[in-house]
């Protein structure tokens, strides 16, 4: 009913720029995880965040409220809650290769550019706008729409469980933080924390330090080891043959007592290792083959180099490769890793199917480590999220997708990255990433057309107008 009213609102240019200058000023701010205090609980950039975001729904005319700094939320009206969609304002560390400052938002042919444009920033602008819009267009509601912001879904979404803990969940919910046309089913998450110990060795050449990733949920871009008692004459040699294999690219330096051996790889989201590649399992790669003495450092890096060989995105080598209908394969990125003269720690990120327990999946990659002389202090599963497809949320969310893309027959997808509703009942995922275009989520250049939040803001615009009325 609303749809043509909607669509004239944000085809004016002037709704365009205000959209722009929202992402912009979202963007403008560094939002990665930083040391947590009493006023910032996961550093000063998200604390940051989420005062400009707070500041721009004061100016846009909506009440609003600050829950001790992790979570900060926006009422559209004063009538009882029906929606809440969620977004965060967080970002995962910049990494190597941009074209421009990645915090600040570039407009180009259409495109904007920078760190969190399209995660999650981008369409958190185009929900705050959604609503503005809503409401000057006086769409009569019955009910409210509560635009919930956090600032630690990179993280682990401690943001939202403190949030969930204070305040009840929404009879639906939806999170504009995957893709279009919508979300129902989300893998479930193996979480793996291992690490080896030994004494200080003296034995030569050996590796004495290696440190690799960003974040957990990032597959690493760069990776470097340092080793005593070889050239990089020594290395050299063998990296053009894994370069090949890989795509990785490495780079041998003379120190004072060895070789510090870089390897540059390529980041992507943990949800699909394979678009990545992955330092770390290439670095462990030409660590294996030098030849370094036979001692405990050595056999750990061996060790790894085994169960996470390069390449092996589906967790074969450590035994819980597998499979569903529903959910499609698990995945595995080693994501993590420090070493040191005396042990090392490191965890991987997996997304697993529907059909992966404790038991089958778990236990398995806890046992397979172990039988290696690894220590597993971490090793448990986080369940799939499903929300039926004929609920009326997903059908009234479809409709709403195929009236303002003129798209039929829209399906629901299923997503191996947890989004901001897995632990939230009959939440699903909606926009803003649309069928076909890569947006370099999670990987240098982050990129959204412009085009793609405006459309983004007319669908949650009729979205509110739908499940509010």
């Amino acid at each position: 009913m609303y749809k043509e009213k909607i669509d004239a609102y944000f085809d004016d240019p002037a709704r365009r720029q205000e959209l722009i200058r929202t992402v912009s000023r979202l963007v403008g701010v560094k939002s990665v995880k930083g040391e947590a205090t009493p006023e910032a609980p996961f550093g000063p950039g998200p604390r940051a965040a989420l005062d400009e975001a707070l500041k721009i729904c004061d100016e846009l005319g909506f009440a609003t409220r600050d829950y001790d700094h992790y979570v900060g939320l926006a009422d559209l009206n004063d009538k009882e809650t029906q929606l809440h969609i969620l977004g965060h304002l967080d970002v995962v560390p910049e990494g190597m290769g941009w074209d421009t400052d990645p915090y600040t938002c570039v407009e180009k042919d259409g495109m904007l550019y920078g760190r969190g444009v399209i995660d999650d920033k981008g369409p958190v602008a185009a929900a705050m706008l959604a609503m503005k819009a809503v409401r000057d267009l006086g769409i009569p509601l019955s009910r409210n729409v509560k635009l919930v912001m956090g600032t630690d879904e990179e993280s682990g979404s401690s943001d939202i469980r403190y949030y969930y803990s204070k305040e009840p969940y929404a009879p639906q919910s939806f999170t504009p933080d995957a893709n279009f046309p919508l979300i129902n089913v989300e893998k479930g998450h193996l979480m793996c924390r291992f690490e080896g110990h030994w004494e200080k060795e003296t034995v030569s050449p050996r590796a004495t330090g290696l440190t690799g990733g960003v974040r957990g949920n990032v597959v690493p871009p760069e990776a470097t080891v340092t080793i005593v008692g070889l050239k990089a004459a020594d290395a050299a040699g063998l990296c053009p043959a894994i370069e090949a294999r890989s795509g990785a690219k490495f780079t041998c330096t003379d120190t004072a007592d060895g070789v510090s051996i870089h390897c540059a790889g390529k980041n992507a989201h943990a949800a699909f290792p394979e678009e990545g590649i992955n330092a770390i399992c290439a670095l462990l790669e030409l660590v294996a083959a030098l030849p370094l003495a036979d001692c405990a450092s050595t056999k750990a890096l061996k060790a790894l180099h085994e169960l996470f060989p390069f390449g092996d995105t589906r967790g074969k080598a450590l035994g819980i490769a597998m499979a569903d209908e529903v959910s499609g394969e698990l995945t595995v990125n080693l994501g993590l890793m420090t070493m040191e003269e005396t042990g090392f720690h490191a965890s991987i990120d997996s997304r697993s199917p529907v059909c992966a327990t404790e038991e089958n999946c778990a236990q398995v990659a806890k046992a397979n480590l172990e039988a290696h002389g690894i220590e597993v202090p971490v090793a448990g599963m986080m369940p799939s999220h499903i929300v039926e497809s004929d609920s009326p949320l997903v059908k009234t969310l479809l409709g709403c997708y195929e009236a303002v893309t003129g798209e039929r027959g829209a399906k629901p997808l299923i997503t191996g990255g947890g989004t901001y509703v897995h632990n939230i009942p009959g939440g699903v995922a909606f926009g803003c990433e649309f069928p076909g275009f890569d947006y370099k989520m999670h990987s240098a250049n982050e990129l959204v057309p412009v085009d793609h939040l405006v459309k983004s803001a007319k669908i949650f615009a009729l979205a509110i107008a739908e499940l509010c009325k």
